[in-house]
């Protein structure tokens, strides 16, 4: 063999990931970080036994596959998604209460994990901070099931809907210390914080 060619140029950074900033229009301003699309938090209706389990980001402006037919309507229906937020909790409910929630779909570029830790605002070491807010779900007396979802601690909300339509719904969580998980730390009496993080 010959002698060894000259070192050749460096190859494109690896990973990347995707999350959903809920409750915001925009993505955080931290490096590396930019927005896919604006969207609209959507799920199954609060009472349905069946449909989806999980909140979804929907597009603003949907396009239909050629040949979609009206036939098969109420089948698996999708709601608009309300803050359902009371008086004296954590995010401010005279101005969040039965409004619809935007949602964004951001990229980061420069890190490839991701993390939503719940019962805290602030990430592990070496971890960098997206987003933080209140840890929100369906309410525990309605029939529908829906995951555990970090909304923005600085909520927007979607133009022109406080309508209370009470499709899907996202209500503040607390911990329950007196099944498992223990009265100190955890308070019962209060909102449970969350933190999305990337590394």
């Amino acid at each position: 063999p010959g002698p060894m060619g000259p070192p050749g140029p460096s190859g494109k950074d690896g990973g990347g990931l995707t999350y959903i900033r809920w409750g915001r229009r925009s993505c955080p301003s931290t490096s590396g970080t930019t927005l896919v699309y604006e969207g609209l938090t959507a799920g199954s209706e609060h009472q349905h036994t069946g449909g989806g389990a999980n909140y979804i980001c929907m597009t603003k402006e949907p396009l239909y596959q050629p040949g979609t037919s009206t036939a098969n309507r109420g089948h698996s229906p999708i709601y608009g998604t309300e803050y359902q937020i009371y008086s004296g909790q954590g995010l401010n409910s005279g101005r969040t209460h039965n409004h619809n929630v935007p949602c964004a779909v951001c990229e980061v570029n420069n890190r490839s994990k991701q993390l939503m830790i719940p019962g805290t605002y602030i990430c592990p070491s070496g971890w960098t901070r997206e987003y933080y807010g209140w840890l929100m779900a369906e309410n525990r007396n309605h029939k529908g099931r829906t995951m555990f979802t970090c909304v923005d601690n600085y909520p927007e909300l979607v133009d022109g809907t406080s309508a209370d339509t009470n499709g899907a719904l996202l209500h503040h969580a607390e911990a329950d210390c007196s099944t498992g998980l223990p009265c100190a730390p955890y308070d019962g009496s209060k909102e449970l914080s969350c933190v999305v993080c990337t590394k």
